[in-house]
């Protein structure tokens, strides 16, 4: 028998200085079975992080041909793919290929390791932005992560602050060249 997923309702107050966009997000999102919190949270992040009106989550790890978050454009074609974690190279290659904007919020343990492997093969990709996320910060913020989210975000300078009740958690976001 299969575990279900658990769902999560998050409304985050979005203040993105550096991009002008001041949003509240309201969301419901499945936690797969075999998805840690700090993935959960990082989706979430990357939602605010890249949002623009029709950003939409997909199917995520259940369907392996879509990002986790996308905009598609009223004939079908992906105009934003936002992937998260450290997915395989050839994967964002591909995506840039078949998008004309590609997102990836980077995180993780292996986060060194994957930069020094993956990054030089990625760098042809001229309609690619990677963004990396502190493990520090995303441990903190999963710690914190209730099944019923209120966020404030306010993205200024290329640091992120998140409150969450009455503390707030701050991180750097870093533009990988």
């Amino acid at each position: 028998m299969a575990l279900p997923a658990t769902i999560y309702k998050a409304t985050i107050n979005l203040s993105n200085l550096d991009r002008g966009v001041y949003e509240t997000l309201t969301a419901t999102v499945a936690q797969h079975p075999s998805e840690t919190e700090e993935r959960l949270v990082s989706r979430l992040l990357a939602f605010a992080l890249f949002y623009e009106d029709g950003l939409n989550f997909t199917k995520g790890l259940c369907a392996s041909d879509e990002p986790e978050i996308w905009v598609k454009g009223g004939d079908g074609r992906v105009q934003l793919w936002v992937e998260v974690g450290l997915p395989d190279s050839e994967r964002m290659i591909k995506a840039s290929r078949h998008s004309e904007q590609v997102r990836l919020l980077a995180c993780g343990r292996s986060l060194p390791n994957w930069i020094q492997q993956h990054l030089p093969r990625l760098a042809k990709s001229t309609n690619l932005a990677i963004i990396t996320l502190d493990q520090t910060f995303l441990s903190a913020v999963a710690q914190r992560l209730e099944r019923s989210v209120t966020w404030s975000i306010t993205i200024t300078e290329g640091v992120c602050y998140l409150t969450i009740g009455d503390q707030t958690l701050e991180t750097i976001l870093q533009v990988v060249p």
